[in-house]
């Protein structure tokens, strides 16, 4: 299992929301360079970057730190966060990104889904799933739709989606544990789908809660706060997971 560590961008500086709340906000440091040098140097097989601004705004906002970002390391980046439409996401790839993630359009616009993957290849295009209490959210996570997440995974996975990121904002930042049980639904429903992936996001901790997600079944997980706050060693996970 992919053990994937998180940089999350606002304003520049290296930050974690609490369950995705813009309000809750925990600074890491400005040097996203730094933090991506020292993941690589732990054993990560890739980045996971967010532009918060860009998720919230629906606009790219961070073009510069991304494109540093990709730059410094030599494993993959994939990003997330105002990818909006086909040049933007052409744009990025241009930059250095290795794979793009896309959510509020699989909700609002699935024909650019459509394109991204024509266009780049169902092994660049990840669609995030991001749920609260089972319902797909959009636009960073500040406005909830009416999308149930297992019906979304079947709608894109039809469109020919092969990997998918499934976040449970209400474990998000938390430090909890994650929702083993919907993580679980989604990958019996991405197997069902004709085999797509899951990668989990939300409430990791510790290496214990990265063991029964590989159990489950999930290609990857994501790691935010675990890894800021110490109690998860990056170079532990990997060395035993990756």
């Amino acid at each position: 299992m992919e053990v994937i560590p998180a940089i999350d961008l606002r304003g520049g500086a290296v930050v974690r929301l609490l369950q995705g709340n813009y309000d809750r906000q925990t600074t890491f440091g400005d040097d996203p360079v730094g933090v991506a040098r020292g993941f690589e140097a732990d054993g990560a097989p890739r980045i996971h970057v967010v532009d918060l601004d860009g998720a919230r705004e629906g606009r790219r906002t961070q073009a510069a730190e991304v494109r540093a970002v990709a730059a410094a390391v030599g494993i993959p980046i994939e990003l997330g966060g105002g990818l909006r439409s086909a040049d933007v996401i052409a744009e990025v790839i241009a930059d250095g990104v290795d794979r793009v993630v896309l959510g509020t359009a699989a909700v609002e616009e699935p024909e650019l889904i459509e394109q991204a993957l024509a266009a780049h290849g169902a092994e660049r295009v990840i669609v995030g799933i991001d749920a609260r209490e089972g319902i797909a959210s959009v636009a960073g996570w500040t406005e909830s739709g009416s999308i149930p997440a297992t019906d979304l995974l079947d709608r894109m996975a039809d469109l020919g989606v092969c990997r998918f990121i499934y976040t449970d904002i209400t474990r998000d930042g938390t430090l909890t544990s994650p929702n083993f049980s919907a993580v679980s639904d989604m990958v019996e429903r991405a197997d069902a789908a004709g085999g797509s992936r899951i990668i989990a996001s939300g409430g990791i901790a510790e290496l214990d809660h990265l063991r029964t997600l590989a159990n489950i079944g999930a290609e990857g997980a994501i790691i935010g706060a675990a890894i800021y706050l110490g109690t998860l060693d990056l170079a532990a996970a990997v060395a035993e997971l990756g």
